[in-house]
């Protein structure tokens, strides 16, 4: 892939400030300073710094994350973007400056929003046809602690079909596309605010995961994603797949931004301090999560272990003992259990206008014949309510009692190791090759995820390097329970050791 030609990158700029009232002037001159660019690339904590203080206005960066948008189009990162509805925004935020005005921690800072999470301005359809037209009247409690912070909706995101997948192949609203390589999935199931923010259109978004649906775009995108300990933030207003399990989370590029967004949203203004690698011990699992590895997948968590190493960790070898098995026993029996229920809580309770029914019926094909399998009445492979009173009232505990005991035990700060066993797939694939062994899509972008959403455990995704095909790979840190300051400050000093991956170039 090459890098965005300059003709192209006008040509889009001149269109997208046709519809949006930016000059051609200014899209031109712009690309030809390079301060375009330098915009793009900054974390959102130096943008907010920089609108704060009056060294950019959030109009001008606005403008920018728009114009980037335009570009990468293609991607189909969006559902609803509505470039004039951002711009006033921006024009607000620059009001309340000058007004002097307090400023929040976000002000000013466009963020996309996974089209699972509720937005009074925007339609919430969580990627299905039933919902198109469902504009809940209040925000989520996230959405509405990001815009009490000064931030601005920056659009809602495409996503995997009712959170229910790991691909973001959505068929009613078109496939989200991996910025490094437009043919293969940005990973679900919030695939749209993954590809954003590593298409540099924003560099904070919102994301939500249930087994995945943060940290496995944010490895196939190449970006940071954190899960924070489940109930950490509020996850009420967003589309469910189980109460257990659902929890919002950001996507970044830094460990900083994510810092940031937790600060905002968890209200604990700790500052971020990156932790001193001398000694920390880090917990490597080689029995479950590092068997079947992609070759390249393979090689380049291995050369990331060998950095830390070399910058002082301890790897602490030993499995975490029958996770396999109590994973096994709980993951997939408590969400297919939970969806329909959950679902059914929501349309009701955010007044949707439609059933569960009317929702399924309307879904595309892949997903209505999944739920119509796994969680409707009469389907097939439907859990029963001993199968899940077992997995939620004894396999559960005992999951979460293995974790406590295995960092108890090794003496480990957290667990690390490859996200996904496979670096993005083709859109439309459904099986991958794994060193000569055929194996199925799910299984290799769900086995190392599930054990850490299914615990509740914070789990941090950060970026180790690209394939030789130029796709990209990453580590997932898995922390105890509650610890979720201690590991974004060990992420930072791992974020230093890892280094950046290069920003993608959109065709």
């Amino acid at each position: 892939m090459d890098r965005i030609p300059r003709r192209t990158f006008v040509r889009d700029s001149v269109a997208f400030a046709t519809v949006t009232g930016i000059s051609q002037s200014w899209a031109r001159d712009w690309f030809d300073s390079g301060r375009l660019d330098d915009l793009l690339e900054l974390p959102a904590v130096d943008a907010v710094a920089a609108m704060r203080s009056g060294k950019l206005t959030a109009v001008r960066y606005a403008d920018a994350l728009l114009a980037r948008c335009a570009a990468g189009a293609r991607l189909n990162a969006f559902i609803t973007l509505e470039p004039d509805r951002v711009r006033e925004a921006a024009r607000e935020a620059d009001r309340r400056r000058a007004s002097g005005a307090r400023l929040g921690p976000l002000h000013g800072l466009p963020i996309p929003i996974k089209d699972s999470v509720n937005t009074k301005d925007y339609p919430t359809t969580g990627g299905t046809p039933a919902l198109k037209g469902f504009r809940p009247k209040a925000d989520a409690p996230v959405v509405r602690a990001l815009r009490d912070a000064g931030a601005i909706v920056l659009g809602k995101t495409n996503i995997h079909e009712l959170s229910f997948g790991w691909t973001s192949n959505n068929l009613a609203f078109g496939p989200v596309r991996n910025p490094y390589d437009p043919s293969r999935i940005p990973g679900g199931s919030t695939g749209g605010t993954a590809a954003a923010v590593a298409a540099r259109m924003a560099p904070l978004g919102v994301a939500e995961d249930t087994e995945g649906s943060i940290r496995v775009p944010a490895a196939l995108c190449g970006v940071a994603g954190f899960r924070p300990t489940t109930g950490r933030y509020p996850s009420s207003g967003v589309i469910p797949i189980s109460p257990l399990f659902d929890q919002v989370g950001p996507h970044a590029r830094s460990v900083r931004d994510l810092a940031l967004f937790d600060s905002v949203v968890a209200n604990d203004p700790r500052p971020l301090q990156p932790a001193s690698l001398r000694g920390v011990r880090l917990g490597v699992s080689r029995g479950y999560y590092y068997s079947g590895l992609d070759s390249e997948v393979e090689r380049l968590a291995t050369g990331a272990l060998e950095k830390l190493e070399a910058a002082g960790v301890v790897l602490v070898e030993g499995d975490v003992p029958e996770v396999a098995r109590l994973v096994g026993l709980t993951t997939g029996q408590i969400q297919i259990h939970d969806v329909v229920p959950s679902l059914r809580k929501y349309l009701e309770e955010f007044g949707a206008g439609v059933t569960v029914e009317q929702v399924v019926a309307a879904a595309s094909s892949d997903v209505k014949r999944d739920l119509e399998q796994y969680a409707l009445p009469g389907g097939k492979y439907v859990v029963s309510e001993a199968v899940y009173r077992a997995a939620v009232e004894t396999h559960l505990p005992a999951l979460r009692a293995t974790f406590r005991r295995y960092f108890e035990d090794q003496r480990v700060a957290a667990i690390i190791f490859p996200t996904t066993r496979i670096p993005a797939t083709r859109i439309g694939q459904t099986e991958v090759d794994i060193k000569g062994a055929k194996v199925g899509f799910e299984a290799a972008v769900s086995r190392n995820i599930a054990p850490g959403s299914t615990a509740g455990l914070p789990g941090l995704v950060l970026p180790v390097g690209l394939t030789s095909g130029g796709l990209p790979v990453s580590v997932e840190l898995d922390g105890p329970s509650g610890s979720d300051r201690a590991l974004l400050d060990l992420g930072a000093a791992i974020e230093t050791v890892l280094g950046k991956l290069p920003p993608p170039r959109l065709e």
